[in-house]
């Protein structure tokens, strides 16, 4: 979903992200607010007050969006749900779980918690506001004004049943307790939001043909991001159900390939480099014992005049827990690792003997496998199955 990423602070321990794509939308609110919003609600001001009041409700926005996130966070962390962190993004922001909840009722109280922070959030701008009218500055008073509104925008559509907008997520765990099965219900809510998708798709067309053609962009984007994200909403819960519980040996490959320490640089490029397409490969000494680690990035660095009176050990990393993995843990902990370190490979070891080495192929795989004996199917990128 994501491209590049910065981190911007840590607050409760929640890293707070900024998606390159969110520097579209802050654009676009402080051109729409400056240029249109806020000279029609507020005239006779200055175009450097309207400016400025622009970007103090660009602001106020990503403040109210980040409030909204957090308040989700903060509840799936007394459930013991682990977060990765609050990513902003061009459609808003996400609360990124590590995991499901593990029961309607969690997933219930965690959805409610954003927009019951939005209405919240909401009345105190407008408190604020009242209480200051006719006192403070007319430009203040219009971004408070902005503030106290876009909240409840923000709780009104959160509320949509459509999955995963948190209605969305308030009517799965709904149907999770009628039916007793999260599968399910995920299955039957993302298709609820991916219908609204459509719809929204549909009614931006509608916009196109009245003439509204920046609303009909923005909604047939959000159409088209609501359908994809249903889907993998979905997509994403059969990966959990399947993988839980399954250890990494069921589906690790014996018998890796690996490299003896002792080996020249040339000989690591002439016989492995040159022949297999790897992006890391197991250092190691007799009887398989692993030493670490070596990657073609590590041979660019040294000249290639002196390959003959360097070897492998020379260049070999230390392995860490970042990039090894017991053959009996579980295998959604090493696809989680795997995303960690940029879709890399995992090293399976016992007591630093090596023992396979597991790919994202080789997991996606083990997945379709399975999900294809249950009667199911995974939409997997392009080149993952084998």
């Amino acid at each position: 979903m994501f491209g590049h990423r910065i981190t911007l602070f840590k607050i409760f321990g929640f890293a707070v992200r900024l998606d390159a794509s969110w520097a579209i939308i802050a654009i676009l609110i402080t051109w729409s607010l400056a240029g249109a919003i806020f000279p029609h609600a507020f005239p006779h001001l200055t175009r450097a007050d309207y400016w400025w009041m622009g970007i103090a409700g660009a602001f106020g926005l990503f403040f109210s969006i980040v409030a909204h996130e957090l308040c989700h966070s903060l509840v799936a962390n007394h459930y013991k749900l682990p977060m990765r962190g609050i990513t902003l993004f061009v459609f808003g922001g996400v609360a990124e779980m590590g995991g499901e909840p593990q029961s309607p009722k969690i997933e219930f109280l965690m959805a409610v918690a954003g927009p019951v922070s939005s209405i919240i959030l909401g009345g105190i701008f407008r408190a604020i506001q009242l209480a200051a009218a006719g006192s403070w500055p007319r430009p203040v008073i219009g971004v408070l004004a902005y503030l106290a509104w876009i909240n409840w925008i923000l709780a009104a559509f959160n509320l949509i049943p459509a999955f995963p907008l948190d209605g969305g997520r308030v009517l799965r765990a709904a149907l999770w307790h009628y039916k007793r099965d999260l599968t399910r219900a995920t299955e039957i809510a993302s298709q609820i939001g991916s219908g609204f998708g459509i719809l929204l798709m549909a009614f931006a067309f509608y916009q196109l043909f009245v003439g509204d053609l920046i609303g009909a962009i923005w909604y047939f984007l959000i159409g088209v991001f609501l359908r994809n994200a249903s889907r993998a909403s979905f997509q994403h819960v059969l990966l959990q159900q399947a993988l839980a519980g399954e250890p990494v040996r069921r589906f690790m490959r014996p018998h890796p390939i690996a490299v003896d320490a002792d080996m020249s640089i040339r000989q690591l490029v002439e016989e492995y480099l040159y022949r297999y397409d790897l992006p890391m490969y197991p250092v190691v000494e007799q009887t398989d014992h692993l030493v670490g680690c070596v990657s073609p990035q590590d041979v660019r660095n040294v000249p290639k005049e002196e390959w003959e009176r360097h070897h492998v050990f020379e260049l070999s990393k230390p392995c860490s827990d970042k990039n090894t993995i017991s053959p009996d843990a579980d295998a959604l902990n090493a696809l989680s690792k795997i995303q960690e370190t940029g879709g890399g490979s995992l090293l399976v070891t016992d007591h630093d003997h090596l023992l396979a080495v597991i790919s994202p192929r080789d997991v996606m795989n083990f997945l379709a496998a399975k999900l294809q004996l249950q009667g199911r199917r995974l939409a997997l990128p392009s080149g993952s199955r084998s």
